[in-house]
């Protein structure tokens, strides 16, 4: 007997929370993220709030912290400790601007450059093995499907103002 397309189709029609898309890609984010978190830790004793300051900041070097928050979609306020942590634990430098003192702009250190360079790879790694049962055509269809509906969920927000937190989902 065939089912009906509306039952089917749960990501449209969920019936239990469970099945709630956000749900389920915060179920993936939460229970693979252990093994970011754990490897960050147990290899350079760095969050993982640390983690992706560093790695946004080795994609964009000598911008200001403002810029670098919203680049890793965190408030200024956790941008600015999570800096003072890794400043800390010399694996960024501040320098102020040349022609505005004021202004200052962030540098990976030696060390952090080291830091990235080992901890991108295992991460690399363990997104591979996330995918590894996919085909090559089913993750372009995934890679397709996710970038329209991170567009939708961008479309949602237009003009909302920012949320006092702005990853209500990340560690203190």
């Amino acid at each position: 007997m065939p089912m009906d397309r509306a039952a089917a189709d749960t990501l449209a029609h969920p019936d239990h929370q469970a099945e709630f898309l956000l749900y389920r890609l915060y179920r993936i984010h939460v229970t693979a993220g252990r093994k970011v978190v754990q490897m960050c830790d147990e290899r350079h004793g760095i969050t993982r709030r640390e983690w992706r300051v560093l790695s946004f900041l080795a994609e964009n070097e000598g911008v200001p912290s403002s810029e670098l928050a919203e680049r890793a979609m965190l408030d200024r306020a956790r941008t600015s400790r999570t800096l003072t942590a890794l400043a800390d634990k010399q694996l960024i430098e501040r320098r102020p601007k040349p022609s505005d003192r004021r202004e200052v702009h962030i540098f990976l250190s030696e060390r952090g450059r080291a830091v990235h360079d080992d901890v991108f790879p295992r991460i690399a790694a363990i997104n591979r093995e996330l995918v590894a049962e996919l085909s090559a055509e089913e993750r372009a269809v995934l890679d397709r499907a996710v970038a329209r509906i991170q567009a939708t969920a961008d479309r949602m927000l237009a003009g909302a103002p920012p949320l006092a937190r702005d990853n209500p989902d990340d560690e203190p």
